[in-house]
């Protein structure tokens, strides 16, 4: 496959992954009387996920995150040549999927971008009022746990075809412990989509969205490759 395919199917899934997810907290999660709440919001991440995964996860692999694509990498299934342009594709695709949501939200009377566009944060910005320690080691712990989740999965050890369910589950139930704290990244490339069109303070809280991922990413990598050196051993 060539990357300027795989970059594409990266956009597309990306695009998906923030229309569908942030579109679900944004029309849908308090939508009179049939509002899907929580629960809805973190299914509809999972779901983007999955149902990418069995789309494009032939073409490109279906990382759609910048931290998967770093977490892969240092676990040393993914090459450093083809990282950066992954990254730029997935954070184009998540600013697409943003302004694609961004022109159906405001097309209702009474929308303000700037009360949260389902941006991430902490402090005063934390659905819970959580600080920025507590975010920045959920954001941490979450995104490790979601690299072990799809390393583990896409092990040639492990059952196959049943990848995305993991992983589609996997993200869903990481939206379930963590929305209250940050709203849930554990994706820099969905935070920053949305946090450009909020413009205020998730531009200025949005560094940690960056940094927490791409550390659990990492860690979860080192951890995996040590897995398969006592496997080899």
């Amino acid at each position: 496959m060539t990357l300027s395919k795989k970059l594409c199917a990266e956009f597309i899934g990306t695009f998906w992954l923030v229309l569908g997810g942030c579109g679900s907290a944004v029309l849908a999660a308090s939508f009179p009387e049939v509002g899907i709440g929580l629960l809805g919001v973190s299914l509809a991440f999972g779901l983007t996920v999955l149902t990418m995964a069995f789309a494009i996860g032939h073409i490109s692999g279906c990382h759609l995150n910048p931290a998967v694509s770093i977490g892969l990498w240092s676990s040393g299934r993914f090459s450093i040549s083809e990282l950066g342009p992954y990254i730029v594709a997935q954070v184009t695709g998540g600013l697409a999927g943003a302004a694609i949501l961004y022109v159906i939200a405001s097309g209702q009377a009474g929308f303000d971008v700037t009360a949260g566009f389902a941006s991430n944060g902490f402090g005063a910005h934390s659905p819970g009022g959580y600080s920025l320690t507590a975010a920045l080691v959920t954001e941490i712990v979450m995104t490790f746990m979601f690299l072990i989740i799809i390393l583990g999965a896409t092990d040639k050890r492990a059952p196959q075809g049943f990848a995305p369910i993991a992983i589609g589950l996997g993200l869903t139930l990481i939206h379930l412990i963590s929305i209250p704290i940050t709203n849930t990244s554990v994706n820099p490339a969905r935070s920053t989509g949305v946090a450009i069109f909020q413009g205020d303070w998730a531009l200025s809280q949005l560094w940690l969205f960056w940094v927490a991922p791409i550390i659990g990413a990492i860690l979860a990598g080192v951890v995996y490759r040590w897995f398969e050196a006592e496997k080899n051993s």
